[in-house]
């Protein structure tokens, strides 16, 4: 498979958002990578599901959602990375810069999130102007999208380690209020990030299979 890949940048906020983009010949949809808190867009386990994507001629951008200057103040304790409103619109404006892209702006799009960038996704999602086909939620926190969760209509898949409870019990909690098609899958034997031999590789398949159902 021959891979088209470059950075890529998306002005927004102080700044502008930093991004890693894939994609592979005859591309039938394009995914969105929203990272969690600690987490960029090197992220060596989003960056794992991103191939299994690929693979599956799944586009996929992996961004970071904060610019450098915000990063800068983000060390002196701006605690942006938690701002789930702010995420979110990030995630929307690198969603409108995909919509007005000649290759992939006619394609069917997913939001993949991660932790508190799960919760984004869901809440980017509920805006009339992200028109998004399914999204994706690893380890995510979809109970920090409060009332959004009431108004996400894209069919979402939340998977969780089996012995990651208290973020497994959140998003049990969380898909009783989701009116969306959704299910939740539990990873047996797998904590908070997925590390055990095996689990990233069945995260990276559900994520594959969901999308692959929904992006059409």
């Amino acid at each position: 498979m021959s891979l088209s890949e470059m950075s890529v940048e998306i002005a927004a906020g102080i700044g502008s958002l930093q991004g890693d983009l894939a994609v592979p010949p005859e591309a039938r949809a394009v995914v969105l990578f929203a990272h969690g808190s600690g987490s960029s867009r090197h992220s060596p386990r989003n960056r794992q599901v991103a191939r299994r994507l690929q693979e599956d001629a799944i586009a996929t951008l992996l961004l970071d959602l904060l610019s450098s200057s915000e990063e800068a103040l983000e060390m002196g304790g701006a605690q942006m990375r938690f701002d789930i409103d702010l995420l979110a619109e990030r995630l929307l404006v690198a969603t409108a810069w995909i919509r007005t892209d000649s290759g992939l702006g006619h394609l069917p799009l997913g939001y993949f999130g991660a932790s508190t960038g799960a919760a984004a996704a869901l809440v980017a999602a509920t805006s009339e102007d992200a028109q998004v086909g399914a999204i994706v939620s690893r380890g995510g926190r979809p109970d920090l999208a409060g009332d959004a969760l009431k108004a996400v209509h894209a069919p979402t898949l939340l998977i969780v380690g089996g012995r990651d409870p208290t973020v497994l019990e959140l998003n049990r909690r969380a898909a009783e209020v989701l009116p969306a098609e959704h299910r939740v899958e539990v990873i047996e034997g797998a904590t908070h990030l997925f590390e055990e031999p095996g689990a990233l590789e069945q995260v990276a398949d559900l994520a594959s299979g969901w999308f692959s159902e929904h992006l059409r």
